[in-house]
């Protein structure tokens, strides 16, 4: 069984950070060969070649997809380009890793899934969060009783200024002059798509498949200054969803310009005989697999998850975007050796469609029933 040869589509801040030093690193070629970038910036795909040893750079998207030494891309560009690429990567014949989120729709979400099905491709969509040893043990805590009845949970992620700060936005080559504008505007900005996507891929892996939602939602920063030029901003940044899992088990999730109500991106969840709050339960830290190894983390436990996650050996713990890499690999097992994806395209469709249906129940001031599951 040879290796799959991936393309990595966006040379940007995540895939800088994550993706390719993972996959150019010694351990994954017996799997995983890096064979090429795309990326349209000026010079930036081919510095990005030469940095990680990657045979073939492309600044166009279609050159990439003829390339006949390419068996899988990772989508690594804006949220709002995703749909549009994954199609044209699924009738070149292309397996595809989606990075968060999968598309902005349901409709387009479940058009790439049909497509890729006919077309006998595989797709992962990121973030494969019930990878996560915590929140298995959540789920089956839960499951077991062990806080009574569950009565509600809250989860939720904000933008504060992390990507105007990131390291490689202030410099001016360019693998460091990486504008952050796309994540303020339409479509596919904003912090649902971005960062409360993780969260509500935990809550519903835990909980189970949503029923309705209902939602506030806005533009509460109308402006961001990045490098002395102010950036206008359309995407919503400001939203509350309260989310129906039947049985009157509610949840609120909130994608927000500031603020937290639970640790991490990972939910707390009330029952009527205790709670999971972050990482404990009845103020007791959790023992999960691999608990112990993520306690040695010089960062603490929430960093140290990153180092359990499956496919994340020693060699790999130093590169960001742990989450990316081993979601990646789950896209070479399924090419391989046929094995469902924990990170599957038809939860992340789900998780699509309660951001949607918020943003429309926002809008249209009406509680949205939903149709998909997982």
């Amino acid at each position: 069984m040879h290796p799959l040869r991936f393309g990595v589509v966006g040379a940007g801040s995540v895939a800088q950070r994550g993706i390719l030093p993972h996959l150019s690193m010694p351990d994954v070629r017996d799997r995983v060969l890096l064979n090429a970038v795309c990326d349209p910036a000026p010079g930036r795909a081919d510095a990005a070649a030469e940095k990680f040893a990657i045979p073939h750079a492309y600044t166009d998207f279609a050159a990439l997809l003829a390339d006949n030494t390419v068996d899988a891309i990772s989508l690594a560009t804006p949220i709002g380009m995703h749909y549009a690429q994954g199609k044209a990567a699924i009738l070149a014949g292309k397996h595809v890793h989606f990075n968060k989120s999968m598309t902005t729709t349901l409709a387009e979400a479940n058009e790439l899934i049909a497509l890729a099905r006919s077309h006998n491709v595989q797709l992962v969509a990121s973030p494969g969060e019930m990878n996560r040893p915590h929140n298995q043990e959540i789920r089956r805590l839960i499951q077991a009783g062990a806080i009574g009845d569950l009565c509600w949970a809250v989860c939720g992620a904000s933008f504060g200024r992390y990507h105007e700060n990131e390291e490689f936005r202030l410099g001016n080559d360019p693998l460091t002059n990486i504008d952050p504008s796309w994540y303020y505007r339409k479509p596919g900005g904003g912090p649902l798509y971005d960062m409360t996507v993780y969260a509500l891929h935990g809550l519903t892996g835990i909980l189970g498949p949503a029923k309705r939602v209902t939602a506030m939602s806005g533009v509460r920063i109308p402006q961001r200054e990045f490098r002395g030029t102010m950036v206008d901003c359309d995407a919503d940044d400001n939203t509350l969803i309260l989310i129906d899992f039947g049985n009157n088990v509610y949840a609120m999730a909130h994608g927000t310009p500031a603020g937290s109500i639970s640790e991490g991106f990972s939910g707390s969840y009330f029952g009527t005989k205790g709670s999971i709050v972050g990482l404990k339960l009845n103020g007791e830290p959790l023992r999960y697999p691999g608990s112990d190894i993520a306690d040695s983390h010089p960062d603490g436990r929430w960093a140290g998850n990153q180092w359990i996650l499956p496919e994340v050996g020693t060699a790999h713990r130093d590169i960001d975007e742990h989450h990316v890499y081993a979601d990646i690999m789950q896209l070479v097992t399924a090419v391989q050796h046929g094995t469902p994806a924990v990170a599957s395209a038809q939860h992340a469709a789900h998780v699509i469609e309660i951001i949607e249906a918020g943003l429309r129940a926002a809008e249209s001031g009406n509680t949205q029933h939903l149709t998909s599951t997982f």
